[in-house]
């Protein structure tokens, strides 16, 4: 058994297999997926589990060379924004229009859903190396 945090098999599959530059998404309850696209859902009710937790769970296993969120995360949700930056400190992060950031779903390798019911409580991380 693995003796670290994130004991979800098919998480840590997904985080082993992302290259450098390519997505994960970390995504709330309500974003609407592709269906062609892999989804790892974690969701039990709304709320359970919340994506910051998941987030700093991920984060722990996986090398994050950058994220991106949606610009209204920004003015709707701002504590959201700080509190990912505080999991992610001194991560460099862009911005796109919730629109893009849906249209940009299908280039992720894989979308892990939670039951996150906050207002644009969704990011794209970007694999990095660890050398």
């Amino acid at each position: 058994m693995k003796k670290d945090r994130l004991l979800n098999p098919m998480i840590v599959s997904e985080i082993a297999a992302l290259g450098h530059t390519e997505y994960l998404c970390i995504a709330d309850c309500g974003l609407p997926i592709p269906k062609d696209t892999k989804v790892v859902d974690v969701s039990v009710t709304a709320g359970i589990p919340k994506f910051l937790e998941l987030l700093d769970v991920v984060a722990q296993e996986l090398v994050v060379e950058s994220f991106i969120v949606a610009t209204e995360l920004e003015t709707v949700n701002p504590k959201m924004l700080n509190d990912i930056n505080s999991t992610l400190p001194g991560t460099p992060y862009s911005t796109v229009p919730h629109e893009e950031f849906k249209k940009l779903i299908k280039n992720a390798k894989c979308v892990i859903r939670t039951g996150e019911t906050s207002s644009y409580a969704n990011i794209f991380l970007v694999g990095g190396v660890n050398f």
